[in-house]
């Protein structure tokens, strides 16, 4: 696609003619590069890009690796080559890091203190906090000169207009999951606010810094830049805020009953470079009917796990009532010495009296279920302890001693499925996963979900049945009143070829020094069904993913590098001449 002579010297950025280019060219500025540039400027220092581009063509780092030849090309509104149209749409995010980078933090300060969790009886549409972000969103998005739409209050759609049919969808989402406030503590004793960013160090403390509302706001600012400096784009981006990611995900299949879907879309709300490939997600839910206490010893009458499917807590409280409370909680921290010794030690067991009754507690390390060997399972800790005290702590059976057995004696500490004899794996996207994570207990008997992420390998049909089998069976044998829920999702995964997936992979492997290979995810997202679905960032590999634990964060230097890296990713896509 070319523009004329007249037309390259109206627009702020050059579209560069790429029509004859099979392969996707890199952009030779290194991380170290960009790190000495993003050293030279600060924010009051630039009112444009095209100062930005005037005051580095006449700085040392102009002489390096012929950048200096790309930059007076660029303001002279010469064409420029594949390469140096990179390595402006680099530079290009390097500025929107730059110009942007106080203000950005300061939007994400801003959606965290808008506590957008599900509330028990009431519609998510109808929740007044996802109409408050609404109305922040829209206020943003219409100040930066961009198209707003609250679909039903649904979903948030935000629109930056370039030439063509063809429309890039951008997912992330505005809800967050629940928090236990009690939880968020450091282990220097500092008490977190959940819904107040923090800033420790590098880190920003805060439901949502990480899982997702950091999404919502990169996009923003990357479309604002654009918008600004009038790049011309080859298609349309839409930027497509959910409301019900984390909860019935009924939103955004709503959205796309009433609008057309993207041709292609991205999901930044998992991991980097590009994931391509995605687990099935699905939920064993067992229902134990509430029954009276039988025998004799002490009774559990409360337990206490995870508040969402998808999320493994850092604790898990049981209370207990006893004519003995002291005896009691002396046998438990004994019994507890003994079982975390015997099972690795790198979690506690704790009990102490509480007026007259006894709470158990068990401490673990919090972690998205997504990747349970991330995280110290206390859940699963506590309902195996549970049931492994039969014999040495009298204790009635119940409602929660059931669970505990059948967790036990079914799921144990393993989080593959190999004590069920269900586990398999696929040599790209890994092993099944099964996490136990909520437990909700009301006056009808206790619910106890295993979170399922379901790799390539056996069909949802075929691993439900296998699940199925096996639990009746045990529910059978051992006479356990039980009833079970089973949902499980197909996996996801894409054929990588394409000159817009070859171009994802640059821009973050380059700009993150990573190896050049795309990736697959347990975590499930929004583009999971959608055509040309994938995941780009917003986490790092190999590096623990904080959203759903206590004390979630994000650092300012990764948020950083994604206002920059998707401010790249935005202006290559939108000028490839075919995707």
């Amino acid at each position: 696609m070319d523009f004329s002579l007249k037309k390259l010297a109206a627009a702020t950025l050059v579209l560069a003619a790429l029509s004859s280019f099979t392969s996707v060219a890199n952009a030779n500025i290194t991380p170290q590069q960009s790190a000495a540039i993003l050293k030279s400027f600060n924010d009051a220092s630039i009112n444009d890009f095209r100062q930005f581009v005037t005051v580095l063509s006449k700085s040392e780092l102009a002489k390096t690796d012929n950048l200096g030849a790309t930059l007076d090309a660029f303001l002279a509104n010469k064409p420029l080559n594949a390469e140096q149209q990179n390595e402006i749409h680099r530079l290009l995010g390097l500025y929107t890091r730059v110009k942007y980078g106080k203000a950005a933090t300061e939007t994400l300060r801003e959606l965290v203190a808008i506590p957008t969790v599900t509330v028990e009886g009431v519609a998510q549409h109808e929740n007044p906090e996802f109409i408050k972000i609404a109305d922040k969103i829209k206020s943003l998005a219409e100040s930066f000169g961009l198209k707003f739409r609250n679909v039903d209050n649904r979903v948030y759609e935000i629109s930056l207009d370039g030439s063509g049919d063809e429309v890039v969808g951008i997912h992330a989402h505005a809800d967050v999951v629940p928090v236990t406030p009690e939880n968020w503590v450091l282990k220097d004793g500092t008490r977190l606010d959940p819904f107040k960013v923090t800033l420790i160090g590098d880190r920003m403390y805060g439901r949502g810094t990480e899982d997702d509302k950091n999404g919502i706001v990169v996009t923003l600012y990357a479309m604002k830049v654009i918008k600004e400096e009038k790049l011309p784009l080859a298609r349309n981006f839409k930027l497509l805020v959910d409301t019900t990611e984390e909860t019935s995900g009924d939103a955004m299949p709503y959205y796309f009953e009433h609008n057309p879907t993207p041709q292609y879309n991205l999901a930044l709300d998992g991991g980097y470079p590009v994931v391509i490939a995605e687990k099935g997600y699905g939920t064993v839910m067992a229902n134990f009917a509430r029954r009276d206490g039988l025998g004799q010893g002490a009774e559990i009458i409360s337990l206490t796990g995870g508040m969402a499917t998808n999320q493994i807590p850092s604790t898990s409280v049981a209370t207990l009532v006893t004519d003995k409370p002291a005896e009691l909680a002396g046998e438990l921290n004994k019994a507890g010495a003994e079982y975390v010794k015997r099972n690795g030690g790198d979690f506690e067991v704790n009990a102490k009296v509480v007026g007259k009754d006894v709470l158990l507690t068990v401490t673990g390390v919090s972690a998205h279920s997504s990747e349970p060997e991330s995280g110290v399972n206390p859940v699963a800790r506590m309902l195996d302890f549970i049931h492994g005290l039969n014999g040495k702590v009298a204790l009635k059976s119940n409602h929660i001693t059931d669970a505990a057995r059948y967790a036990s004696e079914n799921w144990g500490l393993d989080y593959t499925g190999e004590k069920l004899g269900v586990g398999f794996k696929d040599a790209f996207m890994g092993p099944l996963t099964t996490s136990l994570t909520y437990v909700g207990l009301d006056d009808k008997g206790l619910k106890l979900a295993v979170n399922l992420r379901v790799p390539k390998g056996k069909s949802p049909e075929v691993l439900k049945k296998e699940i199925a089998d096996k639990l009746g069976a045990w529910s059978a044998s051992t006479k356990t009143p039980v009833t079970f829920d089973y949902t499980i999702a197909e996996p996801m995964y894409r054929n990588p070829e394409g000159e817009w997936v070859k171009a994802l992979l640059a821009v973050a492997t380059e700009n993150l020094g990573l190896e050049h290979k795309f990736e697959s995810s347990a975590g499930a997202t929004s583009v999971h069904d959608l055509p040309n679905g994938v995941q780009f960032g917003l986490a790092m590999p190999n590096v623990k993913y904080t959203g759903h634990t206590d004390n979630e964060f994000k650092t300012v230097e990764q948020f950083m590098l994604d206002l920059q890296i998707v401010t790249e990713m935005m202006g290559r896509i939108g000028q490839l001449p075919n995707l």
